[in-house]
């Protein structure tokens, strides 16, 4: 590993999470993602207790959340998982993605986020805005489509109706990436619709679904992945029950904190487990209605890795 390597943080100390203002069964999303199911009726209110208990726990262990609300109007459903639209970078960057569904599009919401930042005390010094790439139909869903590994500059993605390899290619290009694509599909043969349900990488340690990969491609992501970490592979049971959906981050006290679902780690065997705690603590929140739309913690998760302004 490089010095330049070794000075790049992998792990952002703060998140942003959206609180939902409502929440229910998205028929626009449920074409592409094969995870999603029914809703309850009273979805709104379990979602809205799960996301501040989820907010609470990961305040007790001392990573850093920034809450913004949703609004009314207009609806948006699925505005509680963020890092689809939205991703931050070390060097000040912000960058809003093209998303497929067009009932999603109007979860981004730059100016809000933008004086959140700000009133948090960090600082955005470009903006990056893919969203015209939506007009040729071409998207790439942020971190849901980006398993981003920000210590060797390796970008992770799952080719799909929601990842597109024309938009991957320009992020690398804009941003210091190595594409590492590939095509992957469930056990009956379904596109994985987002990389970040079947693969996660921390900073030791990575968690994939390969036998979801191609044949084609399955060697040279697995080499991409071994080559810097410990790789922890899961089934597709695994991986429908959320096992790969998680996310690394740290605490105030620079400790590695891994976060995943209670179904996620209810999925992991005791080998898995204990090769996953040799590099972080586990974190497991419950968030069981949240995932009948398809999508687990990762997805509620937007790393913050803005820089902060000196304070006088």
């Amino acid at each position: 590993m490089s010095a330049s390597s070794q000075s790049v943080s992998h792990t952002a100390s703060t998140v942003l999470m959206v609180r939902p203002y409502e929440f229910f069964s998205n028929p626009d999303t449920a074409r592409t993602n094969a995870f999603q199911t029914d809703a309850p009726a009273d979805a709104t209110a379990r979602v809205q207790s799960e996301f501040d208990a989820m907010v609470e726990q990961l305040r007790a262990v001392g990573v850093q959340v920034v809450v913004l609300d949703d609004s009314a109007d207009p609806v948006t459903p699925d505005a509680v998982f963020p890092n689809n639209w939205v991703s931050t970078h070390a060097d000040g960057t912000l960058v809003l993605y093209p998303m497929e569904p067009e009932s999603r599009r109007p979860e981004r919401r730059a100016d809000a986020i933008t004086a959140l930042f700000a009133e948090h005390g960090f600082e955005i010094r470009r903006l990056i805005d893919y969203t015209h790439f939506e007009a040729d139909a071409h998207f790439l869903e942020g971190t849901g489509s980006l398993v981003l590994d920000r210590v060797h500059h390796r970008a992770y993605a799952c080719y799909s109706a929601r990842t597109h390899a024309t938009v991957l290619r320009r992020f690398c290009e804009d941003l210091g990436y190595e594409p590492v694509g590939f095509q992957a599909q469930g056990q009956d043969g379904t596109p994985i619709y987002h990389t970040n349900v079947m693969m996660a990488v921390g900073t030791r340690v990575a968690i994939a679904c390969l036998d979801a990969i191609r044949d084609s491609d399955r060697r040279r992501v697995e080499t991409a992945l071994r080559s810097e970490h410990e790789l922890v592979a899961i089934s597709h049971a695994q991986t429908s029950a959320f096992a790969g959906n998680m996310l690394e981050v740290s605490n105030e006290d620079g400790e590695a904190i891994l976060v995943m679902s209670g179904t996620a780690r209810a999925a992991l065997d005791t080998g898995q487990v204990e090769a996953l705690s040799a590099h972080c603590t586990l974190v497991p929140v419950d968030v069981p209605t949240i995932e009948t739309s398809g999508g687990s913690v990762r997805c509620m998760l937007a790393e913050v890795f803005l820089p902060q302004r000196e304070r006088l």
